[in-house]
């Protein structure tokens, strides 16, 4: 049984290793006074430092959650180790020797899980280094070679080679005392017919390491053409290793994105090195996911969000870059810094940039260019023919949803003039009061749009929301509001081209019955009804949370349409009518909170709240004087 820590060899590691030391690992540190240091709490999202450090003390605790703790109890807790294996690592850092007590010290079984497999993939990433010399890695030599990376490149990166026999890491590693059980956890190894084989063969490989600095997993690139496998190969989900969770070459970077507040985030494993080598030393880039949520909150952490932070993406300039682009675009609000996209003229990425053009044309790439949340208007924006009124307002449609997603009004307001501009509308303060409009919405009703008031109906539960999955028979409502709602989504499931991209900006809480916005949410999560695939049907009712959803998709599909002529103009007068409807709705919400404000509220409060009555009244006007073209 595994020895117990000596009380003495625990407290010299707490004193041998500074705290500042270690949380600045993880994150920006700065002058709190008082001999503190501040930074953004690794521990739950804030956007104002509230976690503090006092190295005086070897304590740090955070204001807004409530964590704190000794340095021990730091790193246990942000990387999820065990008492005795946070006093391993951080011993091993100091240079100290630990004693065990109940039964002596046995490394091989004394040391905790996520050492043992980090201990593993140091051991591997020397044995891929030192067969990267190899006759048989000729190969992967070129392939550097040929992408401008020398020998001291190579090391630098800790660039490697795997043997393309079937076992030669995994006997390496037993030799070195792990046992299949941790080769097979580690990803290193994988089961084969007469036990453990190596997962990565005849490839070049890239450590991938998290912000402390541990190796904990590989990315694999092909080299042959007799390589059945991807292109690239990385680790799999491990107890190490979450790809969601880490960013290659932010070891090397995160000290000088915390120096000059900028991050610039590539795609691929040769473009950090090309970025790095060409004086680009703050580039990072995702291992095989999507940049998201948690590759943010790292970034965060460094850059402090002040608000001279800058992220900039290169993304490839083909189909694919910019889809990437618009996905980065969808997490853009969770950064106080700002963000923006580069792309070389002629679509080349950072490698194949340097080496056509050389570093200083790297340099230049990513210097911040083009604001994300211009690009992905103008994403929008193309799609649409402007020349036509009703072009410009299916643009707006789309567009003034993402503007007013922008939290800082200021930069709101400057980006919907923008917007007019792109669009060709000139009443500019038009489309500053619709995005003002939908931003409050979004205020009021924690982004859902306009307040939803439901109809009780027999079989589904009212006090649900409108997305909420519904229950009972389906329901052939009668009421002229659920007539119009029950056409709009039967155009949706059978006619979509006639109602589309206006239809994909609808709310569901502009379905007052639960089934009809159940079955709306159903289009949306099915990718929505512009540019509906042959398999359109198929798909939505595939999204259907339950039969009794899927049925009532099923019926609105097959029911005839009520009109003698399906056209256009049919499609946009039930879009109008629905909208207007929820806009009348929402305008008698807001003339009841003007009432109950009365002449003793804050004059601010109902300033806004009469300014939100003034643009909805001229927004249901203009629904009904210009009909669809006014969506």
């Amino acid at each position: 049984m595994a020895g117990r820590i000596n009380d003495d060899d625990v407290k010299a590691v707490r004193d041998a290793v500074p705290i500042d030391a270690v949380v600045s690992e993880y994150l920006q540190l700065r002058n709190a006074g008082g001999g503190n240091l501040k930074g953004l709490c690794p521990f739950h999202d804030e956007k104002s430092p509230s976690f503090q450090v006092s190295p005086s003390k070897g304590l740090f605790h955070c204001f807004g959650c409530q964590e704190g703790g000794d340095t021990i109890a730091f790193v246990m807790k942000i990387d999820h180790l065990s008492f005795s294996e946070t006093v391993e690592r951080l011993a091993a850092k100091a240079g100290i020797t630990l004693r065990y007590e109940e039964g002596g010290y046995n490394p091989g079984h004394q040391r905790g899980e996520r050492i043992r497999l980090v201990e593993a993939h140091k051991a591997a990433a020397q044995f891929y280094i030192e067969q990267l010399d190899s006759p048989e890695a000729e190969i992967g030599r070129k392939f550097l070679a040929e992408r401008g990376f020398d020998q001291a490149a190579a090391a630098h990166f800790g660039v490697g080679y795997s043997p393309a026999g079937w076992d030669h890491l995994t006997r390496y590693l037993r030799g070195k005392g792990f046992s299949d059980k941790e080769l097979t956890l580690s990803g290193l190894s994988q089961e084969g017919r007469r036990g453990p084989i190596d997962r990565f063969r005849g490839r070049l490989m890239w450590p991938i390491k998290d912000v402390g600095g541990e190796i904990v997993g590989f990315g694999a690139r092909k080299l042959r053409d007799d390589d059945n496998g991807p292109k690239y190969l990385n680790t799999p989900e491990t107890p190490i290793y979450k790809k969601s969770q880490v960013l290659y070459g932010i070891d090397l970077a995160k000290k000088d994105i915390a120096k000059v507040s900028r991050a610039v985030v590539v795609e691929g494993y040769t473009d950090v090195m090309a970025c790095h080598l060409a004086g680009v030393t703050t580039a990072i880039a995702t291992c095989g996911t999507a940049f998201g949520g948690d590759h943010i909150k790292i970034l965060r952490r460094l850059l402090m969000d002040n608000g001279s932070a800058r992220v900039i993406f290169t993304f490839d300039g083909d189909a694919a870059g910019q889809k990437a682009a618009l996905r980065a675009f969808e997490d853009d609000q969770k950064f106080a810094a700002e963000t923006y996209i580069a792309i070389a003229p002629d679509g080349m990425d950072p490698c194949d940039l340097r080496l056509a053009k050389g570093d200083e044309a790297v340099a230049d790439l990513v210097q911040p260019r083009t604001p994300l949340f211009e690009f992905a208007l103008r994403q929008i924006v193309k799609r649409y023919d402007l020349e036509t009124p009703a072009g410009r307002a299916a643009a707006l449609d789309e567009a003034a949803p993402v503007v007013a997603r922008i939290k800082n009004i200021g930069a709101q307001h400057e980006v919907a003039v923008q917007l007019a501009g792109m669009l060709g509308i000139l009443d500019t303060q038009f489309v500053v009061k619709r995005v003002a409009q939908l931003a409050r919405w979004a205020r009021d009703r924690g982004g859902k749009g306009p307040a939803q008031q439901q109809t009780p109906q027999r079989g589904y539960d009212t006090a649900a929301p409108a997305a909420a999955v519904a229950s009972g028979p389906a329901l052939n409502l009668r009421s002229p509001a659920h007539r119009t709602e029950r056409e709009l989504l039967k155009l949706a499931l059978q006619r979509p081209e006639l109602v589309s991209p206006a239809f994909d900006a609808y709310g569901t809480d502009e379905f007052t019955a639960p089934p009809y916005a159940a079955v709306r949410q159903c289009v949306q999560d099915a990718g929505g009804a512009t540019g509906a695939p042959s398999d359109y049907l198929d798909t939505v009712r595939e999204a259907a949370p339950n039969d009794t959803v899927r049925a009532l998709v099923t019926e609105l599909a097959v029911e005839t349409i009520f009109a003698k002529t399906v056209d256009e103009a049919y499609a946009g007068d039930q879009l109008v009518t629905v909208r207007l409807r929820a806009v009348d709705r929402r305008i008698r919400d807001v003339q009841g909170t003007l009432a109950r404000l009365g002449a003793q509220g804050d004059p601010e409060q109902v300033a806004a709240v009469q300014n939100e009555l003034w643009v909805l009244t001229q927004y249901g006007q203009s629904l009904r004087n210009n009909g669809a073209a006014a969506l």
